[in-house]
């Protein structure tokens, strides 16, 4: 498991925090699969890097659940909270394990890799670099589903996710997206990121 950032307590709702849980672990299978399947080191450092916050938010939700709790029946209450977030943790590092796997150079057998190479969907990571035409652009007014066939289903920015993000999140250089979609939509998606491709065909 990766060590926990050191964080200082702050206020913040339980239901917010198991949300955000939940939504990183659902990503990090996919993720998971997608570097395992595809033998992406680049996927599997997300996966690990996602353990790492879900590990922090869940300190943090254990704080916060202590502060919370007033007396027997508030932690009796409480009970159900920590176990969800533990069985959130419990699936990123399952995730995470899956991601090692990648890191290490283990791999799994080519037979089983080229079964699923022919699947419909990939996903991808790409870097938003500032000569890419998707900088300061919303993800509404880029059609990428249109275009090419690929849907940014998240974001990191810095150590900040965003999930599902909405069609008028504005895009910025270093944004790493990550991409889902049909194999040539994903080359297609990268070589823009990258600033190689300089137009998005109708």
């Amino acid at each position: 498991m990766v060590r926990v950032e050191k964080i200082e307590y702050k206020p913040v709702g339980a239901r917010e925090l198991l949300i955000e849980m939940k939504d990183l672990s659902e990503l990090m299978i996919d993720l998971a699969y997608s570097a395992t399947l595809f033998n992406s080191p680049e996927l599997a450092q997300e996966v690990i890097e996602m353990e790492s916050h879900i590990d922090t938010l869940t300190y943090l939700l254990s704080m916060n659940v202590m502060v919370a709790a007033r007396d027997g029946d508030d932690a009796e209450s409480l009970v159900g909270v920590t176990k969800v977030a533990r069985a959130t943790d419990k699936i990123s590092d399952a995730a995470a394990d899956m991601a090692t796997i990648v890191l290490q150079g283990i791999g799994i057998h080519p037979v089983i890799r080229e079964a699923f190479e022919k699947v419909e969907e990939r996903l991808t990571r790409v870097e938003v670099k500032p000569e890419s035409i998707l900088t300061e652009k919303q993800l509404g007014e880029l059609g990428l589903a249109a275009k090419m066939g690929v849907d940014v289903i998240a974001i990191r920015r810095n150590k900040r996710w965003i999930i599902d993000p909405e069609e008028n999140e504005t895009l910025q250089k270093g944004d790493v997206l990550i991409v889902r979609g049909a194999p040539q939509g994903v080359e297609e998606i990268e070589g823009v990121a990258k600033g190689t491709i300089q137009k998005l065909e109708d």
